[in-house]
């Protein structure tokens, strides 16, 4: 039982809680047994430490969690912390269902609803979804804050807009939700252009005007673009959304002129673009590059 508990603390950061240990076969007494020999060191009631107190920042954070109960989650500036979106110290906080008590050493935060969707998991602590986390950081930050969280999240390619109106659906009464909603307005016309909607789009356009069709996310060397046409030497790719970082926008230009020493064009488009004068152009463009 012992070298089970070891093995769970090892994937804990060294944390584990009393209902994990009573899932491992140890009673009440064997587990006072071994705070007693100082084997098991309690944190929070009913959360241990196995074996020592060299207790690193997400020992301290899963010990608030699992205090908290199973259904606990790391939220707010921690969890912010966890996604890597928050810099810096931040304090340990903790959200819970209602009826879950203030304990020392952290903020805990009660919510009358955790969908099964605002769960998940950060270098093995139980946290909130990237979603729930911008929504729960406008409560807690200033309006410019929340707007750099959200870029970086964007940077991050974490951003997921659909999803943070799912979660502010769900939760219509928080304090941060018209913060967040102006903050949001920059970003509902310029989301991520995926590949399956661009696909989508790219096919409908070329069987709507008479185009060749591309062959698709394939790989020139060790440059994968979105759309090829190979016998005229023309590529298509799709940027998305506008707040591209600087690295990604010189990136892409040299990996531009890269495909482009090798004879191969590269046209550039956005969701914004018309497909009728897309599709003219890429025609007119088609016709003038000579067959491989």
């Amino acid at each position: 039982m012992d070298a089970v508990v070891q093995e769970l603390a090892g994937r804990q950061h060294g944390v584990v809680a009393q209902w994990q240990l009573a899932a491992a076969g140890l009673s009440r007494q064997a587990i006072l047994r071994r705070v007693e020999a100082g084997w098991l060191v309690r944190l929070h009631l009913g959360v241990y430490a196995v074996g020592h107190t060299a207790l690193t920042r997400h020992s301290r954070l899963i010990a608030a969690v699992y205090a908290c109960g199973p259904e606990a989650l790391a939220s707010h500036r921690a969890a912010g912390w966890l996604w890597g979106i928050l810099r810096g110290s931040q304090p340990i906080e903790v959200t819970a269902p209602r009826g879950r008590k203030p304990k020392a050493g952290f903020v805990l935060h009660r919510s009358r609803l955790i969908h099964a969707e605002d769960r998940a998991t950060r270098e093995g602590i139980p946290t909130t979804s990237l979603a729930r986390t911008l929504v729960d950081l406008a409560d807690v930050l200033p309006e410019k804050r929340v707007g750099d969280v959200v870029h970086e999240a964007e940077i991050q390619r974490l951003f997921d807009l659909k999803k943070v109106e799912r979660v502010l659906t769900r939760l219509p009464g928080r304090k941060g939700r018209h913060k967040l909603m102006r903050v949001l307005t920059a970003y509902r016309d310029v989301q991520p252009f995926t590949r399956s909607r661009a696909e989508r789009r790219v096919f409908q356009m070329c069987r709507e005007h008479g185009l060749p069709t591309p062959q698709v996310n394939t790989w020139l060397g060790n440059e994968e673009v979105d759309f090829h046409w190979p016998q005229q030497g023309l590529v298509l790719e799709f940027d998305g959304g506008a707040h591209r970082t600087t690295r990604a926008f010189y990136a892409d230009r040299e990996r531009d002129r890269s495909l482009a020493a090798r004879g191969i064009h590269v046209v550039r488009a956005t969701d914004r673009d018309d497909p009728a004068t897309l599709a003219e152009q890429l025609r007119a463009i088609l016709s003038v590059r000579t067959p491989r």
